[in-house]
Protein backbone atom coordinates (compact mmCIF):
# COMPACT_ATOMS: atom_id res chain seq x y z
CA UNK A 1 0.00 0.00 0.00
CA UNK A 2 2.84 2.53 0.84
CA UNK A 3 4.73 1.82 -2.51
CA UNK A 4 1.50 2.79 -4.44
CA UNK A 5 0.02 5.53 -2.41
CA UNK A 6 3.52 7.44 -1.26
CA UNK A 7 4.19 8.43 -4.85
CA UNK A 8 4.11 11.41 -6.96
CA UNK A 9 0.83 11.27 -8.93
CA UNK A 10 2.63 12.27 -11.93
CA UNK A 11 6.61 11.52 -11.76
CA UNK A 12 6.99 13.99 -15.04
CA UNK A 13 5.48 17.20 -13.13
CA UNK A 14 3.74 18.33 -15.89
CA UNK A 15 1.00 20.34 -13.77
CA UNK A 16 1.20 22.85 -11.93
CA UNK A 17 -0.60 23.17 -8.94
CA UNK A 18 -3.57 25.37 -7.69
CA UNK A 19 -2.22 26.36 -4.79
CA UNK A 20 0.80 27.61 -7.03
CA UNK A 21 -1.55 29.25 -9.96
CA UNK A 22 -5.05 30.85 -7.93
CA UNK A 23 -2.34 32.74 -5.39
CA UNK A 24 -0.46 36.05 -6.59
CA UNK A 25 2.30 35.30 -3.94
CA UNK A 26 3.48 32.50 -5.86
CA UNK A 27 2.38 32.92 -9.49
CA UNK A 28 4.09 33.36 -11.97
CA UNK A 29 7.64 33.21 -9.82
CA UNK A 30 7.16 29.71 -8.40
CA UNK A 31 5.28 27.98 -11.33
CA UNK A 32 8.19 25.45 -12.02
CA UNK A 33 8.02 24.62 -8.28
CA UNK A 34 6.91 20.80 -7.37
CA UNK A 35 7.00 20.36 -3.47
CA UNK A 36 9.26 20.67 -0.50
CA UNK A 37 11.79 18.99 1.78
CA UNK A 38 12.16 18.63 5.03
CA UNK A 39 12.64 16.36 8.35
CA UNK A 40 10.76 15.76 11.37
CA UNK A 41 11.57 14.02 14.39
CA UNK A 42 9.40 11.01 15.93
CA UNK A 43 9.76 9.35 19.78
CA UNK A 44 11.44 5.95 19.72
CA UNK A 45 11.82 3.56 22.26
CA UNK A 46 15.53 2.37 22.16
CA UNK A 47 17.35 -0.16 24.00
CA UNK A 48 19.81 2.25 26.71
CA UNK A 49 23.02 0.48 24.47
CA UNK A 50 21.78 2.67 21.63
CA UNK A 51 20.29 5.33 22.39
CA UNK A 52 23.04 7.63 22.29
CA UNK A 53 22.70 8.11 18.47
CA UNK A 54 18.69 8.41 18.60
CA UNK A 55 19.35 11.78 21.26
CA UNK A 56 17.11 14.78 18.47
CA UNK A 57 17.47 18.27 18.67
CA UNK A 58 15.50 18.66 22.16
CA UNK A 59 17.54 15.73 24.17
CA UNK A 60 14.85 13.24 23.71
CA UNK A 61 15.21 9.74 21.89
CA UNK A 62 13.68 10.12 18.36
CA UNK A 63 14.15 8.93 14.67
CA UNK A 64 14.79 11.52 11.94
CA UNK A 65 11.89 11.02 8.67
CA UNK A 66 13.02 12.46 5.62
CA UNK A 67 9.89 13.47 3.27
CA UNK A 68 8.82 15.02 0.43
CA UNK A 69 5.41 16.72 -0.42
CA UNK A 70 3.32 18.22 -2.91
CA UNK A 71 0.74 21.38 -2.55
CA UNK A 72 -2.42 18.94 -1.49
CA UNK A 73 0.04 18.09 1.50
CA UNK A 74 0.17 14.45 0.26
CA UNK A 75 3.32 12.90 0.73
CA UNK A 76 5.66 11.84 -2.28
CA UNK A 77 8.51 10.21 -0.76
CA UNK A 78 9.59 9.21 2.84
CA UNK A 79 12.63 7.36 4.24
CA UNK A 80 12.24 7.09 7.97
CA UNK A 81 14.36 5.21 10.47
CA UNK A 82 17.34 7.84 10.80
CA UNK A 83 18.93 8.20 14.13
CA UNK A 84 17.51 11.15 15.64
CA UNK A 85 21.52 12.72 15.34
CA UNK A 86 21.67 12.49 11.50
CA UNK A 87 22.09 15.79 9.72
CA UNK A 88 19.47 16.57 7.80
CA UNK A 89 21.68 16.72 4.56
CA UNK A 90 23.40 13.50 5.27
CA UNK A 91 20.19 12.11 4.72
CA UNK A 92 18.71 13.82 1.70
CA UNK A 93 21.90 13.52 -0.12
CA UNK A 94 21.70 9.67 0.50
CA UNK A 95 18.25 10.15 -0.32
CA UNK A 96 18.65 11.29 -3.54
CA UNK A 97 22.02 8.87 -4.90
CA UNK A 98 20.51 5.62 -3.97
CA UNK A 99 18.54 4.43 -7.17
CA UNK A 100 16.98 1.92 -5.11
CA UNK A 101 15.07 4.42 -3.01
CA UNK A 102 13.31 5.37 -6.57
CA UNK A 103 13.24 9.45 -4.95
CA UNK A 104 11.28 11.73 -7.49
CA UNK A 105 14.15 13.35 -8.84
CA UNK A 106 12.95 16.94 -10.27
CA UNK A 107 13.01 17.30 -13.73
CA UNK A 108 14.98 19.60 -15.59
CA UNK A 109 13.60 22.88 -15.01
CA UNK A 110 11.33 22.00 -11.82
CA UNK A 111 12.68 22.12 -8.36
CA UNK A 112 12.31 21.97 -4.86
CA UNK A 113 12.12 23.98 -1.93
CA UNK A 114 14.23 23.36 0.92
CA UNK A 115 15.40 25.29 3.79
CA UNK A 116 18.69 26.86 4.93
CA UNK A 117 19.62 23.49 6.26
CA UNK A 118 20.01 21.43 2.74
CA UNK A 119 22.79 21.92 -0.12
CA UNK A 120 21.43 24.30 -2.45
CA UNK A 121 22.20 23.06 -5.81
CA UNK A 122 20.08 22.18 -9.12
CA UNK A 123 16.35 21.54 -8.78
CA UNK A 124 16.94 22.04 -4.98
CA UNK A 125 16.52 26.09 -4.04
CA UNK A 126 16.64 27.32 -0.19
CA UNK A 127 16.05 30.60 1.09
CA UNK A 128 18.43 33.80 0.87
CA UNK A 129 20.77 32.73 4.11
CA UNK A 130 21.41 36.44 6.22
CA UNK A 131 17.90 37.14 6.03
CA UNK A 132 14.66 36.98 7.56
CA UNK A 133 13.26 33.59 6.88
CA UNK A 134 10.75 32.00 9.11
CA UNK A 135 6.84 33.17 9.02
CA UNK A 136 6.91 33.79 12.98
CA UNK A 137 9.64 36.29 12.92
CA UNK A 138 8.01 38.36 9.94
CA UNK A 139 4.87 38.17 12.26
CA UNK A 140 6.49 39.59 14.93
CA UNK A 141 7.81 42.29 13.06
CA UNK A 142 7.66 44.61 10.55
CA UNK A 143 6.46 43.26 6.84
CA UNK A 144 9.16 41.86 4.62
CA UNK A 145 11.31 44.51 3.03
CA UNK A 146 13.90 44.28 -0.23
CA UNK A 147 14.36 41.64 -3.00
CA UNK A 148 15.55 39.24 -0.43
CA UNK A 149 13.21 38.82 2.38
CA UNK A 150 10.33 39.28 0.20
CA UNK A 151 11.55 36.07 -1.72
CA UNK A 152 12.10 34.24 1.51
CA UNK A 153 8.91 35.32 2.73
CA UNK A 154 6.85 33.87 -0.33
CA UNK A 155 9.53 30.79 0.08
CA UNK A 156 8.29 30.16 3.56
CA UNK A 157 5.37 30.35 3.27
CA UNK A 158 5.25 28.23 0.66
CA UNK A 159 7.53 25.55 1.93
CA UNK A 160 5.77 25.08 5.43
CA UNK A 161 3.38 22.74 3.28
CA UNK A 162 5.81 20.45 4.19
CA UNK A 163 5.43 21.20 7.89
CA UNK A 164 2.01 21.46 7.83
CA UNK A 165 1.56 17.76 6.34
CA UNK A 166 3.80 16.34 9.23
CA UNK A 167 1.80 18.20 11.48
CA UNK A 168 -1.37 16.88 10.06
CA UNK A 169 -0.11 13.64 10.02
CA UNK A 170 1.02 13.79 13.76
CA UNK A 171 -2.06 14.94 14.69
CA UNK A 172 -4.23 12.71 13.07
CA UNK A 173 -2.44 9.56 13.95
CA UNK A 174 -1.59 10.04 18.22
CA UNK A 175 0.47 6.67 18.22
CA UNK A 176 3.19 8.61 16.62
CA UNK A 177 3.81 10.39 19.91
CA UNK A 178 4.02 7.23 21.75
CA UNK A 179 5.65 3.90 20.15
CA UNK A 180 7.61 2.04 22.98
CA UNK A 181 5.50 -0.94 22.97
CA UNK A 182 7.08 -2.23 19.82
CA UNK A 183 10.62 -2.92 18.65
CA UNK A 184 12.08 -0.52 16.75
CA UNK A 185 12.09 -2.04 13.03
CA UNK A 186 8.13 -1.70 13.89
CA UNK A 187 8.12 1.39 14.79
CA UNK A 188 9.89 2.91 11.71
CA UNK A 189 6.91 0.91 9.62
CA UNK A 190 4.17 2.53 11.99
CA UNK A 191 5.49 6.03 10.75
CA UNK A 192 5.26 5.26 7.24
CA UNK A 193 2.53 3.49 7.26
CA UNK A 194 0.80 6.51 8.99
CA UNK A 195 2.13 8.43 6.37
CA UNK A 196 0.15 5.90 3.98
CA UNK A 197 -3.08 6.63 5.19
CA UNK A 198 -2.68 10.13 6.14
CA UNK A 199 -2.29 10.01 1.85
CA UNK A 200 -5.49 7.79 1.42
CA UNK A 201 -7.45 10.28 3.70
CA UNK A 202 -6.33 12.81 1.95
CA UNK A 203 -7.24 11.52 -1.57
CA UNK A 204 -10.10 9.73 -0.93
CA UNK A 205 -11.86 11.45 2.31
CA UNK A 206 -14.55 14.17 1.06
CA UNK A 207 -13.62 16.31 4.26
CA UNK A 208 -11.46 15.70 7.36
CA UNK A 209 -11.44 17.54 10.18
CA UNK A 210 -7.29 17.83 10.28
CA UNK A 211 -6.74 18.84 6.97
CA UNK A 212 -9.94 20.92 6.97
CA UNK A 213 -8.45 23.25 9.51
CA UNK A 214 -5.45 24.27 6.77
CA UNK A 215 -8.22 24.16 3.94
CA UNK A 216 -9.76 26.86 5.66
CA UNK A 217 -7.24 28.79 6.76
CA UNK A 218 -3.87 28.80 4.44
CA UNK A 219 -2.37 31.01 6.92
CA UNK A 220 -2.72 28.67 9.72
CA UNK A 221 0.53 27.30 11.33
CA UNK A 222 1.05 24.52 13.29
CA UNK A 223 1.75 25.02 17.09
CA UNK A 224 5.37 22.94 16.68
CA UNK A 225 6.30 25.11 14.01
CA UNK A 226 5.70 28.18 16.32
CA UNK A 227 7.74 26.90 19.45
CA UNK A 228 10.57 25.34 17.60
CA UNK A 229 11.20 28.90 15.84
CA UNK A 230 11.00 30.62 19.27
CA UNK A 231 13.08 27.88 21.10
CA UNK A 232 15.39 28.42 18.20
CA UNK A 233 15.25 32.36 18.38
Amino acid sequence: MTIDIINPIDREFRDVSSKIRDDERYWPYFKNCIGAIDEAHVPVKIYPSKQIPYIGRKWTHTQNVMAVCDFRMCFTFVWAGWEGIAHDTRTFLEAIRKEELRFPHPPRGKYYLVDAGYPHMKGYIGPYKGERYHLPDFRRGSQPRGMHEIFNHAHSSLRCTIEITFGVCKNEWKLLHCLSNFPYDKQVKIVVASMALHNFIRKHAIKDAEFQLYDDDEDLLPTDIIGDDEAHD
